[in-house]
């Protein structure tokens, strides 16, 4: 009954059962491929023995003549099943198979009594658990229930609802589950059905909502939904993503239970069940998760393929399911993982095989397996072995000529000789996966061949192949070589000013020194010396270094190299000087550093400051044009006062003249005859937009008249000029007749011209920081 193909293939294979004790089981299996064909079975991995409990048909199916539990020593017939299958190509398995005895356990869950009112709802629910899954049925007075009345709604999970209740409602309810192992009645339930309601509003409330699922492609799921309240709620059912539900294969039970016949991945999500007062926007919801998973299954089988020998040969394959499919790999019946020629790439989907030889000519099988079940394909190698072939070269050695090249040599083989139209060398790390490796082409009439841009300090493989227009030999036996070592190059070195006194040195850091009795030496001398000193010996593994408590009026010549067993790098050398930032130090003012963890309080306070700075100016420049008006008006005042004679006593002279130029009433009282101090110039420069111009009549001051002294005075430096370090007044001299005034008495607000330091405005050039 076999098939005649080229391959080796399952036409049938065994699937999951549930078996009766003492009842007959067969496990389906069909093979098509070349005969002789050779089927065998195994359980739970372990080939079965011919016996008399079971028989191989003629398909290939097994047959297990009385299904037997474990009893008296002897072995139960329970576990998983595969059918094995061999020819001439290869072997095959087919996916495995469980079988499970049928059972039935006691209830766990009985329905209990109830009461309801007329016109209301009663539940009953029971739960047990069975293989295969029990059938519920329920009986009222021990007469099963008419499943024609529509105010009856028997759920699958063994639910049973009664809407609108009426009077002959009231009775005993019994629970019935059977399966073919064995049928189980629960304990009686009553119902009691009391006198109608009083009709009052009730508010809509769910009873029973959806539960949790999770279920294999094609099963039904139920979601319940129970929903009292009056008037009688609407329920309605929604997805929490808000994709709809759509129609096919979906029903209602009874008042609200939600059906999905068939289900697929689709369907997985999240239910909800929401009971809708009529007319008004009053509901209530529950919620429930259904998760649907599927078997594994292939969106691209392996396909048969044939390879000369020394080639590369590939197979892919990809299985979808949920959750996700493991894919292994079998050859021949036997699991196949990576190491040597053979590479897995890709979560296993993919299986590479390198320089295929005829031991590698067998069936391959990728198999995908999930929680909700497995899945098998196959695909046959042939490895094609051309006639006439040459030999595969012999005595390849490898001798390292310097750090970066090895030379290669070999003798050409020993048959076959005459075709051959080169050679491929093939090369790579030792340590390194085989896909990696590259080649390199050679002459026929070369037999060494010097390979270069090799790593210092490293081992490498190396084997060769004989060409010919009709293919290649087999490898030559790989042999391995070391190139030398030699001084590693200098190291790259950045610096980082840390502080006044302190310096960080970076460089990569190269783990191979490690490896090879090495590191870095740093020396860090001042310039002036003839010679350094030190060294400082780091390990190779090391990146930075901090040097501390420099001199900052000193020149530093840093220098670092690396070394190894073979020598020393040349040096990396920097120069550096941290007088800049010891000057930088110096200028500015104490700070109080604050811990990482406190940054957040840090911004909030620079914040707050910020706002008041702000602040602060505004009021400044407000006060600086009011009293520059006021200035004008003074200034007219003086000048006249300049230019006329007095027309009073001093002490009735307009006090604000006195105030603009720092003299209060009784300052003024200790000032001699004669001793007036009034700078025209001063003014000027005090208010320049406008100019100085008196009151009509009056006469300029001349600038150029005597002044019998000089007088040092404060002046600021201009707003747009404060820093943090510009708190000072500077010096500016004053041609004056008498003592200068004293400062004008204004608030110039916090941290702009100090805590309580008051100076007279002045636009005369500031010293600079």
């Amino acid at each position: 009954s076999l098939g005649h193909s080229a391959e080796l293939a399952f036409a049938v294979e065994p699937s999951d059962d549930v078996a009766v004790p003492g009842q007959p089981v067969v496990l389906g299996c069909k093979v098509e491929g070349t005969p002789p064909v050779r089927i065998t079975w195994r359980k739970n991995g372990v080939e079965l023995a011919e016996s008399t409990h079971s028989s191989l048909l003629a398909n290939g199916s097994l047959l297990i003549h009385h299904f037997r539990l474990e009893r008296g020593g002897s072995p139960s017939d329970e576990g998983d099943y595969e059918c094995v299958a061999q020819n001439r190509f290869g072997l095959v398995v087919s996916r495995k198979a469980r079988i499970q005895a049928a059972t039935m356990s006691d209830f766990h869950v009985h329905p209990q009594a109830t009461v309801g009112e007329e016109g209301g709802v009663a539940r009953f629910q029971c739960q047990i658990h069975g293989l295969p899954k029990p059938l519920i049925t329920w009986e009222k007075n021990r007469v099963p229930i008419d499943t024609d009345n529509e105010r009856y709604t028997l759920l699958p999970k063994g639910v049973l609802q009664i809407t609108g209740l009426r009077a002959e409602d009231s009775g005993v309810f019994h629970c019935v589950a059977s399966n073919i192992a064995s049928v189980r009645i629960s304990h009686g339930a009553r119902l009691t059905v009391s006198g109608s309601g009083s009709g009052a509003y009730k508010e809509p409330t769910i009873l029973v909502g959806p539960e949790n699922l999770t279920l294999t492609v094609h099963q039904t799921a139920v979601l319940e939904c129970v929903a009292t309240g009056n008037p009688r709620p609407i329920v309605s059912w929604s997805r929490l993503d808000g994709r709809p539900i759509g129609v096919e294969g979906i029903q209602v039970l009874g008042t609200g239970n939600l059906i999905i016949s068939d289900v697929t991945v689709q369907h997985s999500g999240v239910y909800v069940c929401a009971a809708n007062k009529p007319g008004t926007r009053v509901r209530r919801t529950a919620q429930g998760r259904l998760v649907v998973q599927a078997p594994a299954e292939f969106v691209q089988h392996p396909q048969s393929i044939s390879r000369p020998a020394g080639t590369t040969a590939m197979f892919t394959c990809q299985a979808q399911g949920e959750p996700p499919p493991h894919v292994t790999w079998l050859k021949n019946g036997q699991v196949l993982g990576p190491g040597g020629h053979v590479r897995l790439k890709n979560n296993n989907s993919t299986l590479t095989i390198s320089g295929i030889g005829p031991e590698d000519e067998a069936i391959y099988q990728c198999v995908a397996e999930n929680s909700a079940g497995s899945s098998q394909a196959s695909a046959r190698l042939t490895v094609l072995w051309a006639e006439g072939l040459p030999g595969p070269p012999r005595n390849v050695q490898a001798v390292s000529v310097s750090s970066t090249e090895v030379r290669v040599s070999w003798s050409e083989p020993m048959v076959n000789t005459k075709e051959i139209i080169g050679y491929v060398l093939h090369i790579r790390k030792a340590a390194d996966p085989p896909e990696l490796e590259y080649q390199e082409a050679v002459s026929k009439s070369t037999f060494q061949h010097l390979v270069g841009d090799l790593e210092p300090s490293t081992a490498y493989s190396f084997y060769i192949k004989a060409y010919t227009p009709r293919g290649a030999s087999s490898a030559s036996m790989p042999t391995l070589a070391s190139t030398l070592g030699e001084a590693p190059a200098p190291p790259p070195l950045s610096l980082w000013v840390l502080g006044s006194s302190s310096l960080q040195l970076l460089w990569e850091p190269w783990p191979r020194l490690a490896q090879h009795e090495g590191g870095f030496k740093l020396f860090s001398p001042p310039a002036s010396k003839a010679s350094f000193t030190g060294p400082i010996l780091l390990p190779g593994t090391v990146s930075s270094y901090n040097l501390s408590r420099l001199d900052p009026r000193v020149v530093y010549e840093v220098k670092l190299l690396a070394y190894n067993q073979h020598g020393d790098s040349n040096a990396t050398v920097r120069f550096v000087s941290l007088r800049g930032a010891s000057e930088r130090t110096a200028l500015s003012p104490p700070c109080d550093c604050r811990k990482e963890d406190d940054t957040n309080q840090t911004s909030t306070t620079g914040i707050v400051i910020g706002i008041h700075i702000g602040v602060t100016c505004i009021i400044f420049c407000v006060l600086f044009l009011l009293f520059g008006q006021r200035g004008r008006v003074l200034l007219c005042k003086d000048v006249e006062n300049q230019l006329s004679p007095p027309q009073g006593p001093r002490s009735q002279r307009d006090p604000g003249i006195l105030a603009l130029n720092g003299v209060g009433r009784g300052e003024r009282g200790q000032l001699g005859r004669g001793e007036k101090c009034v700078d025209a110039k001063e003014l000027e420069q005090l208010f320049p937009p406008a100019g100085v111009v008196g009151p009509p009549g009056a006469r300029p001051t001349d600038p150029t008249a005597p002044v019998p002294c000089e007088e040092t005075q404060l002046s600021t430096l201009p707003l747009q000029g404060f820093g943090p370090l510009d708190r000072r007044a500077t010096e500016v001299k004053t041609p004056c007749t008498g003592p200068v005034a004293a400062p004008l008495p204004l608030d110039s607000g916090p941290d702009l011209l100090g805590e309580g330091q008051v100076t007279q405005l002045s636009e005369a050039p500031a010293a600079q920081p």
